[in-house]
C-alpha cells in the first residue's frame, strides 16, 4: 500500500472525513452501458439454492461479466450458481466490497474449483486500501480480519489483488467508487471493532467500503455489498464521480435492518430526491427497511423488492423477484 493510500484509509477510518476536500471530477469520456443484467447469488432469502447471511451478485454489462462479493460460506455461491445454471468459470474479475467474511468467504473455494476449468477464473480481485488492515474485536487480541489469511492463500494459487484508492473505470461505463467519503454521519455498521495502527487501536468504520456503479442511459445502477460507508454517502458520491443523472437502480445490502424510523425516513427522502426507480434490497438491508423505503420513496411493489437467491435486475425488464418476495 502506498503512503498516500495509508493516509486515505486513516483519514476516513479515524475521523470519518472525506478523503479529499477538492470536488470530485467526473470523467471526460462518459461511456454508457447499454445492456445490464444482475443476478443475486448469495443473500438470506432463497426460492432456489441456499440462503445465508452474506451477499454476492453476478454483474453482466455489455457482454462483460464480473462477480461482486463472494458470499459467506465456502460452497454457497458455487452451489447456487450451479443450481441456477450459471457458469462462473469464464468470469475473471472479482470485486470485494470490504473485508467482512460474509462477503469474502466464498472466494478461495470458488477460485480453486473454477480454476479447474479455467486457470484465469476469478484471478483478478479488486479491493480498496484498508481491506487488509489488522482488526480486533473489543476485549480480544485475536486477529479479526479474515482477508489477511485469505490474501496469502489466494495469491499462492495465482490470484492477484488490485487495490484502488479512488474511482476507476473497470470496464466502459462500469466504475468502482474506491473508498467512499463520509459526507453524512451515517453509521451503517455493526458492533464496535478496532483497526490496529502504530499509534494503537482506532475505531473501525470499514474505510475500504466501496460500491460498483454502472452508467446507463436510464441513470446510474449502484451495487453495494453492505453500504457501510452509508447509503446516501455512496449514492451521492457515485453521482459526483460518474454521472449526475437519476439513480435508476440500487441493488445489494444497505445495512439498514436495525435502522430507526427517523433514519429510514431520512434515507428514503434522499433516495427519492435522487430519483430512485428500482430497489432490490438484499442481505443486511432488512425486510421491513425495504418496505418502509418503498412506501416513503414512493415506489411500487414491483419496483422495490427484497432480494432472494436467483432474483435479478435487468436494465430493460426491471426486477424479477421470483416467487418468494414478489
Amino acid at each position: 500500500m502506498t503512503r498516500a493510500a495509508v493516509a486515505l484509509v486513516l483519514t476516513i477510518g479515524i475521523a470519518g472525513a472525506p478523503a479529499t476536500t477538492e470536488p470530485p471530477i467526473r470523467p471526460a469520456s462518459a461511456h454508457r452501458v447499454h445492456s445490464v443484467h444482475i443476478t443475486v447469488l448469495s443473500t438470506m432469502l432463497a426460492d432456489k439454492g441456499v440462503g445465508e447471511w452474506g451477499f454476492a451478485a453476478l454483474i453482466e454489462a455489455d457482454g462483460h461479466r464480473l462477480l461482486f462479493d463472494t458470499g459467506d460460506r465456502p460452497e454457497t455461491v458455487l452451489q447456487n450458481a450451479r443450481e441456477l445454471g450459471i457458469d462462473l468459470s469464464t468470469v475473471t474479475e472479482v470485486v470485494l466490497s470490504h473485508h467482512h467474511g460474509d462477503h469474502t468467504g466464498g472466494l478461495l473455494a470458488l477460485r480453486r474449483e473454477l480454476a479447474k476449468a479455467n486457470p484465469a477464473a476469478l484471478s483478478r480481485i479488486h479491493v480498496a486500501p484498508g481491506i487488509f488492515l489488522s482488526r480486533r474485536k473489543a476485549g480480544s487480541d485475536a486477529e479479526s480480519n479474515p482477508t489477511i489469511a485469505l490474501k496469502g492463500a489466494v495469491e499462492a494459487g495465482g490470484g492477484v489483488f488490485i487495490e484502488h484508492s479512488g474511482p476507476v473505470e473497470l470496464l466502459p461505463g462500469v466504475w468502482l467508487t474506491g473508498p467512499v467519503p463520509r459526507r453524512y454521519p451515517e453509521r451503517n455498521w455493526g458492533p464496535p471493532m478496532s483497526i490496529v495502527t502504530a499509534r494503537g487501536l482506532v475505531p473501525d468504520s470499514i474505510p475500504e467500503d466501496m460500491a460498483l456503479v454502472l452508467n446507463t442511459d436510464k441513470g446510474l445502477v449502484v451495487v453495494t455489498g453492505c453500504g457501510h460507508a452509508g447509503t446516501i454517502n455512496t449514492v451521492e458520491y457515485a453521482r459526483d464521480v460518474v454521472a449526475p443523472g437519476p439513480l435508476y437502480a440500487l441493488i445489494g445490502g444497505l445495512h439498514l435492518f436495525a435502522a430507526t424510523d427517523s433514519t429510514l425516513a431520512w434515507t428514503a427522502a434522499k433516495l427519492r430526491a435522487a430519483g430512485l426507480v428500482n430497489l432490490l434490497g438484499g442481505h443486511c438491508t432488512g425486510i421491513e427497511a425495504v418496505f418502509r423505503i418503498r412506501e416513503l420513496a414512493g415506489l411500487t411493489r414491483r419496483a422495490a423488492v427484497v432480494a432472494a437467491v436467483g432474483s435479478s435486475f435487468d436494465l430493460d425488464r426491471g426486477i424479477d423477484p421470483l416467487a418468494l418476495a414478489q
